[in-house]
Order: structure tokens, then sequence, then C-alpha cells
């Protein structure tokens, strides 16, 4: 039952029911238009013998004439299959016919071998015939079969009525007509064996690709994600391009699960801490009878201190979660420049650091202004961890080859050069003997790069003219320009080393 409803059977039944359904319509089409073709060249051949009989009777004179005549061409045309069946009906005597006993026109030949009932039958249709209205129709004799007859009621010229009949046997058009028959349906079995062959080899070929890949997908399905479908030489180009698809779909769901498995383990690790914090905060605090109020308050503000940082966590963790959905970025006008000052001015209040003002070219970028912020931030945040008190921290914004580049320079330690592509990865720290209490969760760059990829930009890391790190990242653009500003400039200009 399972075979009967699979993919393979339903190709070759739909290929046998193509292959039937125009061989059936050949069929009917040759079958009828034979007949059709066949009919319509006995018609002519009979009214043109009907003609000349016709003519051969009415050129007599006078009825004794025409039945001579009659007689003549009735003489000259014994019935056969292959032949006509000719008559006349003419004042002053029998019917005059090339074969007697069809009509009952002669002395009865084979009364002694039918029967009463036959012999009625036989009658009856000679009277039709002989009665037959002009015209071409077709009639049908017991002894004769089937008959195409053309008949004409004539007028000799003294006014004597004459009836005279031309038929002809319609067997040799059924004979053609089951030849047809015959060869069409030895044909049409051979060609339907023919597309059952062909079908069952051409839904193998179809089908074996799809039950590699629905075991691949088994396979996946059970956790193990390694298999692959491996496109194979010779095979069609849809299908070696949905093999190559399937594959780096599935690179795609192997690194996003890698990523995912490492995501988890590092934020469960970083709640981990400060609830381990918390806890033995409060059980130290619990062991104490009557603890004092300055010990009350120490853990209170350790407490707290930790639930912000899992906030702080929480929200990071969010952001990334949504990073990749279409509302993420919300875009509009932002003038760069003073955008940038105002964002440095408002964390400069923050640390005790020289926060300065780099280049920041004068242009509009359609852009998400908050999220602009948040990565601009935590550059920032980022140059004041890995600086000591007093040092320098500088934002700039400059445009180039379409796009605008933030960047914050510091004069710290910098980024030794196997770490730059790894520091905007998640929960990855330069130095991994900073505290978590010093370091922040490891975050920070990760939403940078999130940002900028929502954006149609990159991040980047490197050495600071300072001394330090220079770390930032690009934003697509720039804008047309700005609510009543000129155009963005094709070069720049604006504050360059101005301390805030």
């Amino acid at each position: 039952m399972t075979w009967l409803g699979g993919l393979r059977p339903r190709l070759v039944a739909g290929v046998a029911a193509i292959v039937a359904l125009c061989a059936g319509l050949a069929f009917v089409a040759v079958y009828h238009g034979t007949g059709s073709e066949l009919r319509r060249q006995s018609a002519r051949d009979l009214r043109s013998d009907m003609d000349a009989f016709a003519r051969s009777v009415m050129s007599a004179r006078g009825v004794r004439g025409a039945r001579v005549a009659a007689e003549r061409s009735a003489g000259g045309q014994p019935f056969r299959a292959t032949s006509r069946l000719l008559y006349a009906v003419i004042p002053g005597g029998p019917v005059i016919t090339n074969e007697p006993e069809l009509l009952n026109a002669g002395p009865g030949g084979d009364g002694a071998t039918e029967s009463p009932a036959q012999e009625a039958r036989e009658r009856a249709a000679a009277r039709s015939l002989l009665n037959a209205e002009p015209g071409l129709t077709e009639r049908h004799l017991p002894d004769a079969g089937n008959l195409l007859v053309d008949v004409r009621r004539l007028h000799l010229a003294d006014g004597t009525p004459v009836l005279l009949g031309l038929g002809e046997s319609t067997a040799p058009t059924g004979r053609a007509k089951r030849g047809v028959a015959k060869a069409f349906g030895l044909g049409g079995a051979l060609a339907l064996l023919a597309a059952v062959i062909g079908g069952t080899l051409l839904a193998g070929g179809v089908a074996s690709p799809l039950r590699r890949m629905a075991g691949v997908a088994a396979r996946v399905d059970s956790g193990d994600l390694s298999p692959r479908m491996a496109a194979r030489r010779g095979q069609a180009t849809e299908v070696r391009a949905l093999a190559e698809s399937f594959d780096r779909m599935l690179d795609r769901l192997q690194d996003a699960f890698a990523r995912q498995t490492a995501f988890v383990a590092d934020a469960s690790h970083e709640l981990r801490t400060p609830l381990t914090v918390i806890r033995g905060q409060l059980e130290v605090l619990a062991l104490q009878a009557a603890p004092s109020p300055e010990e009350v308050r120490r853990v209170e503000r350790l407490v707290l201190t930790e639930i912000d940082r899992m906030g702080r966590l929480t929200e990071d963790l969010l952001v990334l979660a949504h990073a990749d959905e279409d509302a993420f970025v919300r875009r509009a006008d932002v003038a760069v420049a003073p955008f940038a000052a105002e964002l440095l001015e408002g964390v400069a209040a923050t640390a005790d650091r020289r926060f300065a003002l780099g280049r920041l070219d004068d242009v509009h970028l359609a852009a998400d202004p908050d999220r602009l912020a948040q990565a601009l931030r935590n550059l920032l945040r980022n140059a004041i961890e890995h600086t000591e008190s007093g040092g320098l921290v500088r934002l700039e914004a400059r445009r180039a080859a379409g796009v605008v580049a933030f960047a914050v320079d510091d004069d710290g330690p910098g980024i030794p050069v196997g770490d730059r592509a790894r520091i905007f990865d998640r929960f990855h720290r330069v130095d991994a003997s900073r505290s978590r209490r010093d370091g922040g969760a490891g975050l920070g760059l990760a939403i940078v790069k999130a940002v900028a990829e929502a954006h149609g930009g990159t991040v980047f890391a490197g050495d600071s003219p300072e001394g330090g790190a220079r770390v930032g990242f690009t934003v697509r653009g720039p804008g047309p320009r700005g609510p009543g500003g000129p155009p963005a400039a094709a070069g720049g200009h604006g504050s360059r080393g101005s301390t805030v």
C-alpha cells in the first residue's frame, strides 16, 4: 500500500495515462476520419455511377427502350460485396435488378432453406428499399448486409415515372475501420508498455535523489547533522541545484545549532554567576541570628548590583534574539555630525576619561537612530573598560566608498591580532583574566555587529593612531539629504581633535 502511494508509481501511472489518452484521442480521430472519408468516397463514386445509369435509361426511347437499357445495365453488373446493387422500377414489367433474389424480384431460390419468418423479413426490407425516398441513405438487406443506396425518381420523355436505385455494400468500409482499430489496439498496447517501462526508469531517476534526501532528513531529524546529499556527476541541473541547496541549508543549520548550543551554554554560565553570588550572600546573612544594619546594607548592595548585571545581560540577549527581525531597524534621517557629538557628550559625564571628537563628516544617513546610539555607546564603553583613568577615547565618523564608518580610538593596550576576528563574537573576552565584574558579559560588541549588519554594514578592529585599539562599524549610505539641509557632500568636514 505504501508503494502504491509513492512518487514512482504515481509518475509511472501519470506517464501511462498521458500516453493512453493521446493514443485514444488519435484513435478516435483516425477511426472516425477514416470512416467518414471512405463513406464520402463511396458516396461520390455511387453518385457518379448513378448519373451514368440514369443517363442510359433516360436517353432511351419510350418505356420499352428504358427497360431494355436498364436490363442491359443490370445484366452487366452482377452484385458483389465490392460492386453495386442496381435496380429500376419501370412500368410495364417486373423490377429490373442485377440481384433479383435480394429484392424478391425473381423466382424463389432459397425458399426451401429459409423459414417463413426470414422470408417475411426479406420481403419487408425489399419493399422498404423499393419505396425509399430519393436521396442517399443507408439501408439493410438480410442477405446483403448494410448498403449505401442512392435513390432517384425520374420521368421519361412521355411522363412515365421511373424509380432508379444504386446501392453499394458498406462492408469494405467496416473492414477498413476494423483494421484501423486493430492497428491502433496493437500500437497502443506497445506504446503503453513502452510508456510504463520508460516511466519506471524516469520515475526511478527522479525519485532516487528525493529518497536520498528523505533519508538525510530522517537522520537530521534524529539529531545527526553530519550527512549531506553530495550532488553526483551526471545528475540533472535541477537535481544538482536542489542537492546543493539542501546541503547549504544543512551547513547553515549545523552552524546555527552549534552557535545556539554555545550561546545557551555561555548565557547559562553568565546567569549562573550572579545567581550564585546572590544565593551565597543571602545564605551568609541568614546564618547570622541578628545581622547588623551595616551587614544588611552590604548584602543589599551586592544583591542589587548582581540583579542589575542580570538585567543588562537579559536586555542584551533580547536585542541579539531580535536582530534578525525586520522590525529590528526603524529607519529615519540621521545627521551624523550633531548626532555623534551629542552622544559623546552624554557618555563623557559617566567616566573619568579624556573624550574627544575626531573627524565628523557632514552627511546624512537613513538609519535607526536608537540602534546607532546603542552601538556607539557599546563601542565607547568598550574603550572606557580598556583604558585607565585619564585615558583618551575618541569618536569619529567618516564617509568613504558609499558607507559611513564610525570608529572609536583609545590609548589602551590594544587588541592582539589573533583576537581581532573574534571580539565581536558573543561572550568573547580578549583578556580571559578580566573579571566579569569589571569586563561585562561580553555581549556589547556582538550587539554592535548585529546593528551594523542590520544596516547593511560590517564591523572592523585594528590599531589606533593613539597606540591602543580602533574598533568600529560601517553603515551603508549616506542618505540623499537631511531635512532642510543640502545634499550630502562628496567629501567631508567637521571637528578634528576637539575635546569634550
